[in-house]
């Protein structure tokens, strides 16, 4: 029987190497639905390739396009109805859609589907609490497609979080790490080119901030449920090395693999089944020369905020994604410096007025997608007059 899956933000990059892996098994894939922001031609051609019946592209002009080209499918530009738009029980669901606009139509599809894999931080740093009381009540299983978190995943899913001493996450470095001469302005250029990934520009700049560090630390705190103590972040330039697990009981486990997306990817896809994905042999090399280093807060100064995050699940991880969410943005449309990224963010959540989110608990989506769009305000009319000044 063929599985039933469905690919959110199918033309983005999670979204595409999903597709890939799907391709070179297409006769045992059925693609119900497919949904994409804007880009109706890379969309049009997979709806081609996979036959598929239901879409959902957001872009109203996107959605004209689409609609006089294909009169006998379904076709909306309405993400809240997503749920209403699949015919049937899906087998597998990839959640990519990127930013806080992936939030509503995770909790919506995770009743339609018996797996869900999620490749959004958004969505499980600032709604967590409400992905795992749904994920709960229709029994869906879950599983992180973040290279991280996958190999976290992979290593204790059947142990308890009581087992574990301590989880260490690796992290590139990015593209300034080996960085000397101070005087070279770090533009958004330089900052996108990652030396290891091949990622969008957002990630790439929290890559090269190390922001996308703490958020990993974060949502690996709240997937897993274990004291955000136990996390420790280490320099790995190589990205080999994806996390290493130090059990109470003596044992260290590591997982490694290429720096491929698709190997989370292709393994939470055939999580129930024995399919092989082929890939590189192992790198002895690598293997004997990890170069495993603290990190540099002065360098890093962002990793301090760990320190900060509340015990419980409250709003100011939201309140901590939409700052850094607008002034990465800020920064990619070279409005603000990239050394202004962690300056303007440490100084922004720490305004009096925003300090109450510390405490605040996550309720329902509409505060979230309240606070989200409030912050972002703020932090864009902050930032670019400071900068103007």
């Amino acid at each position: 029987m063929k599985k039933k899956i469905a690919i959110l933000g199918s033309t983005g990059s999670v979204g595409k190497q999903t597709i890939d892996i799907i391709r070179k098994n297409k006769k045992n894939f059925k693609v119900l639905l497919l949904t994409a922001n804007k880009n109706h031609k890379l969309l049009s051609k997979q709806i081609k390739e996979f036959k598929v019946k239901n879409v959902i592209i957001s872009d109203e002009n996107s959605y004209l396009i689409l609609k006089k080209k294909f009169k006998k499918i379904n076709i909306i530009n309405d993400l809240d109805k997503i749920d209403k738009l699949i015919p049937s029980k899906l087998d597998y669901t990839m959640s990519s859609i990127s930013g806080f606009n992936g939030l509503k139509p995770t909790l919506k599809i995770i009743k339609k589907t018996k797996m869900i894999a999620i490749a959004n931080k958004e969505s499980i740093i600032c709604g967590w609490s409400l992905i795992k009381k749904q994920i709960d009540r229709y029994k869906t299983k879950f599983i992180p497609v973040d290279s991280e978190h996958f190999s976290i995943w992979s290593v204790i899913k059947n142990s308890s979080p009581k087992s574990i001493e301590e989880i260490i996450i690796t992290a590139s470095g990015g593209p300034f790490l080996k960085l000397k001469n101070k005087k070279i302005k770090k533009t958004p250029k330089l900052a996108t080119n990652h030396p290891n990934w091949k990622m969008g520009k957002k990630i790439s700049t929290d890559s090269a901030t190390l922001m996308n560090k703490v958020f990993e630390v974060i949502e690996a705190q709240k997937i897993f449920d274990i004291n955000l103590n136990k996390f420790k972040i280490l320099i790995h330039p190589k990205s080999y090395i994806h996390a290493i697990v130090k059990f109470k009981n003596g044992l260290i486990k590591l997982v490694a693999h290429d720096t491929d997306m698709k190997i989370p990817i292709f393994n939470s896809i055939y999580y129930d089944t024995d399919n092989y994905f082929e890939t590189k042999r192992i790198n002895i090399n690598l293997l004997n020369d990890l170069k495993l280093n603290k990190v540099d807060v002065k360098k890093y100064p962002l990793v301090n905020i760990l320190k900060n995050i509340p015990k419980k699940n409250t709003l100011f991880e939201t309140l901590l994604v939409s700052v850094n969410d607008e002034l990465v943005s800020l920064f990619l449309q070279n409005k603000i410096s990239f050394e202004d990224i962690s300056l303007k963010l440490k100084q922004i959540i720490n305004l009096k007025e925003l300090l109450k989110y510390r405490q605040k608990k996550v309720k329902n989506l509409t505060q979230i997608e309240k606070l989200n769009e409030f912050v972002r305000l703020k932090t864009k009319s902050l930032s670019v007059i400071s900068h103007q000044r």
